[in-house]
């Protein structure tokens, strides 16, 4: 099985999100709007998802809660097209995304860590000129809390649904 970690962003950027995902998105129906923390990675054995639970539990109670702010609309182009709520990667945020990679979660990242929310993927480059052109004049500031992270696990429909939640600094 396949799992990763994430936060997810309040009710108002999940709705924000949401209101261009539910066209231009086209895993809108798969996973609701979030910020991805650790790429995928896969459990085989019970065991791991055990010690993977425990791992996390220790990585929230070493973390505080912090802050984030997403400042605009960017984008993956020309790699992808791809347009995201940017999220300013702050040190806290920086920090849990390293622990993640560390002791129990070794492993190589594949991609750079830029912190996201998407938007907007798999997009013809007509649609993508569109809405990036639209979007880029927008502004978006958006303060958020990040309490809690969550242990996804993807279902055999390619639906991603919470595992378990950590809730950061708490015994």
């Amino acid at each position: 099985m396949n799992y990763t970690i994430a936060i997810f962003p309040s009710e108002q950027v999940q709705q924000e999100a949401n209101s261009y995902r539910k066209r231009y998105d086209s895993a809108y129906a798969l996973i609701k709007p979030h910020m991805k923390v650790r790429q995928p990675f896969p459990l085989n054995e019970e065991d791991d998802l055990i010690d993977a639970v425990s791992e996390l539990k220790r990585i929230a109670r070493e973390t505080a809660p912090f802050s984030y702010q997403i400042e605009k609309v960017s984008t993956f182009a020309p790699a992808h097209n791809t347009l995201y709520f940017k999220v300013t990667p702050s040190e806290e945020l920086k920090t849990l995304h390293e622990k993640l990679y560390h002791g129990f979660f070794e492993g190589e990242e594949a991609y750079a860590f830029i912190p996201h929310i998407t938007i907007a993927q798999n997009l013809s480059n007509g649609e993508y000129a569109d809405l990036h052109g639209t979007l880029k004049l927008k502004q978006f500031q958006y303060e958020e809390q990040a309490i809690q992270f969550h242990l996804l696990q993807e279902q055999e429909d390619g639906k991603w649904t919470v595992k378990e939640t950590f809730t950061l600094g708490e015994e």
